[in-house]
C-alpha cells in the first residue's frame, strides 16, 4: 500500500489525521539528522500494526511532503 503523508515536524504531540486519501502527522522529533523520518516510521508502524522494516519512505527523505510504502 502507498500512501502520501505530510509531517509536521517539531510539534507538541504525536497525532495522525487523515484529509483526502492524505494522511497528515504531527511529529515531536525535529527534522535534522533523520530523526523525524525514525520517529515517522515508529508511528506509522504502531497506526497500521506492522513491523517497522516493512515501512519505507520512497520519495521526499527531505521534505516535508512524503511518500511512503507499507509491505
Amino acid at each position: 500500500m502507498r500512501f502520501k503523508v505530510k509531517v509536521i515536524a517539531n510539534s507538541s504531540q504525536q497525532k495522525i489525521e487523515e484529509k483526502d486519501g492524505t494522511l497528515k502527522i504531527h511529529l515531536k522529533a525535529v527534522p535534522m539528522k533523520g530523526k523525524a523520518n525514525e520517529e515517522l516510521i515508529e508511528v506509522i508502524s504502531k497506526h497500521f500494526k506492522v513491523k517497522k522494516s516493512q515501512i519505507n519512505i520512497l520519495k521526499g527523505h527531505k521534505s516535508n511532503i512524503k511518500e511512503v510504502e507499507v509491505l
